[in-house]
């Protein structure tokens, strides 16, 4: 395993900021014991004897360290089973973004209109690479997911997660993984905020469905600059109505 050079302690803090120091690079000395050995989620570390071992350094600071990773899904611990790489999903993510976003606006709109511009940036920007390359079924499948938004709308019933759904699979030609995932971390932190906030059901939902299903109309006419402003109209009207409450 590549070393990594030991981090000089700061004299005018002492030990604090020594050991503080020395946790931190036993992580990135584990981070880089898995790049190095190529290991995949799932995949089991050394034991915590072969990390003090090779890390030269104590228990307490292995274990110190994995549990840090740990909540950063990094590193999983099994207690009575072992160590083993995470899944290195975005939920630390997600959970730091909602605390700073609550944290951070003491008024409602605020602090949902800071994850929209993100989400708004990101897709507004994306649909027009799919335009071209969007396939039948995948457009089947989004139309799909419309004819669901509509029977929950004249049902009474509300479609959060067919929306979340809609937003994943549209992107889905593009064949990056990162793109979804990200597009679900952003709807997440802001349905935790919209929630926390007090704003849980969408006020106009027939609203909604018809700007999703301009945007399949779109898609499916081929129309690049069609589907872009059916997206920008999307999301300025979830702003519009969000500022409205």
């Amino acid at each position: 395993m590549r070393r990594m050079a030991v981090e000089p302690r700061n004299r005018r803090t002492g030990n604090a900021r020594g050991a503080e120091s020395g946790t931190s690079r036993i992580r990135r000395e584990v981070v880089q014991l898995i790049l190095d050995r190529r290991l995949r989620p799932g995949a089991p570390l050394p034991t915590e004897a072969e990390l003090m071992e090779d890390l030269g350094v104590s228990r307490n600071s292995v274990r110190e360290a994995l549990k840090a990773l740990q909540a950063l899904d990094i590193v999983e611990i099994r207690h009575g089973y072992g160590t083993y790489v995470g899944q290195a999903s975005l939920s630390p993510l997600i959970d730091g973004l909602t605390f700073r976003t609550l944290a951070s606006h003491d008024d409602d709109t605020g602090a949902l209109a800071e994850i929209l511009q993100v989400r708004a940036v990101l897709e507004e920007g994306l649909i027009r690479r799919i335009a071209g390359s969007v396939t039948k079924a995948e457009l089947d499948a989004l139309e799909e997911v419309v004819g669901g938004m509509e029977a929950a709308v004249r049902a009474g019933r509300p479609f959060p997660e067919l929306d979340r759904t809609f937003h994943e699979l549209l992107y889905a030609s593009l064949g990056n993984a990162l793109v979804p995932q990200l597009l679900g971390a952003f709807w997440t932190v802001f349905r935790r905020v919209a929630g926390a906030r007090g704003w849980t059901d969408d006020p106009e939902p027939k609203v909604t469905v018809r700007r999703h299903r301009d945007i399949v109309t779109a898609l499916r006419a081929g129309d690049a600059e069609r589907a872009e402003r059916a997206m920008v109209h999307h999301f300025r009207g979830i702003e519009a109505r969000t500022l409205a409450r």
